[in-house]
């Protein structure tokens, strides 16, 4: 389960989830979702609410115990991010059905986001990054 600091970040900002949920085009009761970790925040939302808010991914994530300096703004392109996604399997040496299990996915999508067909959902990048002890943050930067 993400370790969802969601949450913290919203009251520190003085906002209440109404407000947080306009910003996104979402409604209040989604929001809620997202901090109580019934969903996972879309990773197009979080990168957009970290930029805004000066927050590292891995902190609101919960990957770090404390806010990093969050200097670059994020920006998200899927085929970008596929091809880092398999340059980082090849590195760990796993196929894509390794990969897969341990997220708790199928193959075949796994395939589409190394592909850039789909954008990884924030959770399966979670899940990877967790595993391997790596930095949300870090990968979607380099």
């Amino acid at each position: 389960m993400i370790g969802n600091n969601l949450k913290y970040c919203r009251e520190e900002l003085e906002m209440t989830q109404t407000e947080l949920g306009n910003i996104f085009g979402v409604s209040n009761s989604t929001v809620r979702g997202w901090e109580n970790a019934y969903d996972s925040i879309p990773l197009k939302k979080l990168v957009k609410f970290c930029n805004q808010f000066n927050y590292s991914i891995d902190f609101v994530l919960g990957l770090t115990r404390e806010n990093q300096e969050h200097t670059n703004n994020i920006v998200i392109n899927q085929v970008k991010i596929g091809k880092k996604l398999k340059s980082l399997r090849t590195k760990l040496g796993l196929t894509q059905q390794e990969i897969a299990d341990e997220c708790s996915i199928s193959r075949s999508t796994y395939s589409h986001y190394e592909i850039g067909m789909s954008l990884i959902t924030t959770l399966t990048l979670y899940t990877i990054c967790k595993n391997h002890n790596l930095s949300i943050d870090e990968f979607l930067r380099k």
